[in-house]
């Protein structure tokens, strides 16, 4: 209730001490919706300190304030109301019944501070009373006040008290919704009007006393004329309360907007967790009930002496099951050759399965620390604790560092990590920030297609069948999809640049090898 109409009135007289005999040196604002008055005493021999009044007039915060200091930034700050600077102010008043402080100026020009919840503003007012400028302009009815239908003469006896039914709410507009609670609570149980008008006068004395308190309601802080509890804090002086208001609003709403940010990131980070997992397990269940390669492998050896030479498909024992199973056999390629390659697609799968439980363990501690990053979060009272504390748990950089496995498709072969872009501009950035120069770039060749790297493993060479592996993959994610061969390009990523002006995925490639594969999904391991 910093706007409440009786505490203007105890203001203006003290605002009113320390600006008469001083001029308006500048308004200006730079930063959206506040606004900054410059005041000084234009004695160029005498030591002396500015006056500022800051007015923060946003919608869900309207409030003067008296800063001791103020550094106007070099940019980004616009002046305003050019033709009040150098004006002397000649007196501060209250509009009866009105939220608003007048400051009227030798000329006779006038600055109203309008301070009515989301609707507060300045208004500047020429000599016949009339609007010539607006702080904001956005609430274009404010161009039709005139300064003479600021005060609200309203008849406050006892009668008139009697006449609106014994309720006060007609008669003190400005009273506000603490003031009005506080009263409502007194009165709710009296119907006797004469005991009630003496408890509404005795709030007015309240109101009137020059005592004023930072209470804080339902999680809000607040500025109030009233004492509401104990734990209120004192002030003799109003604009001393009044900073400390603006100081304490200030820091609760940065920090509950810090708080805001923080839990929006874990929210999203946890949403993302959640997604990782729900694949993960589905691939996970996939590699567990589905893939028999090894059992596979294992039956192929134990029955060579029955597969004849030529023949396109087998149909053996499976003594894993007690029954019969037909296996598709490859033109050119050997029963034994075959029994490797589904060693091989088992000793993948099992890397992969490995890969996904410890991904998994990870992905669920990590949604349990979320959890608790919540709880604190909640229970944090102080900007620079919330801060320290998002530092220390790195939640703030945690949350927006990209990761790897959910930007790109990727595989594992053989213990060898590979991603695969998955569009033009995926494609730039895993060639250009995440590719590390010794890494094996790859990339079907004279077509469109995603680009493919294989993450180097500092000190080992890259098996050629893992190389072959991705160059299945990057044929199969290329427009030769459909083609029986197709020639990739390896080379190492430090053989490829991206030169100005090029379009999205387009590459140059200073040095290259050719190998011939044929396309394969990512299934077919």
């Amino acid at each position: 209730m910093h706007n409440n109409y009786y505490f203007l009135k105890q203001l203006a007289p003290v605002l009113e001490k320390q600006l008469i005999g001083k001029y308006l040196v500048e308004a200006f604002t730079q930063e959206k919706d506040e606004l900054l008055l410059v005041w000084d005493i234009k004695l160029e021999d005498e030591l002396h300190a500015p006056f500022f009044i800051r007015a923060s007039l946003k919608p869900e915060f309207a409030c003067l304030s008296v800063p001791d200091r103020f550094d106007r930034a070099r940019r980004n700050s616009v002046n305003l109301f050019p033709q009040m600077e150098g004006l002397r102010l000649a007196e501060i008043t209250v509009p009866e019944n009105e939220r608003a402080i007048l400051l009227t100026f030798e000329n006779g020009y006038s600055l109203v501070f309008k301070l009515f919840g989301n609707r507060s503003n300045c208004l500047l007012f020429d000599q016949t009373g009339r609007v010539i400028d607006l702080f904001q302009k956005r609430l274009k009815s404010d161009w039709n006040w005139q300064i003479n239908e600021l005060a609200r003469p309203i008849n406050q006896s006892y009668d008139a008290f009697l006449a609106a039914g014994n309720r006060w709410e007609p008669l003190f507009p400005t009273f506000g919704n603490i003031v009005n609670s506080h009263l409502k609570a007194k009165l709710i149980d009296i119907s006797d009007p004469a005991i009630r008008w003496n408890l509404l006068n005795e709030i007015l004395s309240q109101l009137t006393a020059g005592e004023f308190y930072l209470t804080v309601q339902q999680h809000q802080l607040f500025l109030s004329l009233l004492r509401l509890s104990e734990e209120d804090i004192f002030y003799s002086d109003p604009i001393q309360a009044l900073n400390a208001f603006y100081i304490g609003v200030s820091k609760v709403n940065y920090l509950e907007k810090e708080k805001a940010e923080a839990v929006r990131m874990i929210h999203k980070a946890v949403e993302k967790t959640n997604s990782y997992l729900g694949h993960s397990y589905s691939r996970l269940e996939l590699l567990l009930n589905g893939s028999r390669n090894e059992e596979i492998g294992n039956i192929l050896m134990a029955n060579l002496h029955q597969i004849r030479e030529h023949e396109t498909e087998a149909k053996l024992y499976d003594f894993y099951r007690d029954q019969h199973i037909t296996i598709p056999l490859k033109k050119g390629v050997s029963p034994q050759k075959l029994a490797e390659s589904f060693y091989r697609k088992a000793k993948n799968e099992q890397i992969e399965i490995t890969n996904l439980q410890d991904n998994i363990e990870k992905r669920e501690t990590e949604l349990s620390a979320f959890s608790h990053h919540l709880e604190q979060i909640n229970i944090i009272d102080k900007v620079k604790e919330l801060r320290e504390y998002l530092r220390s748990t790195g939640i703030t950089k945690a949350s927006n560092a990209p990761d790897q496995a959910d930007l790109f498709n990727t595989l594992v072969v053989d213990g060898y990590t590979i991603f695969i872009g998955k569009n033009a501009k995926n494609n730039d950035l895993l060639t250009r920030q995440f590719a590390k120069k010794d890494d094996l770039w790859l990339h079907a060749r004279d077509v469109s297609g995603s680009h493919v790297v294989i993450r180097n493993q500092p000190g080992r060479k890259t098996p050629g069948r893992v190389i072959e592996r991705a160059a299945e993959l990057a044929a199969w994610y290329s427009k030769r999809r459909n083609d029986s061969l197709c020639p990739v390009i390896v080379t190492p990523k430090k053989y490829v640049r991206k030169a100005k002006g090029l379009p999205d995925g387009a590459v140059i490639i200073d040095r290259e090898e050719v190998i011939m594969v044929r396309p394969a999904p990512p299934s077919s391991l």
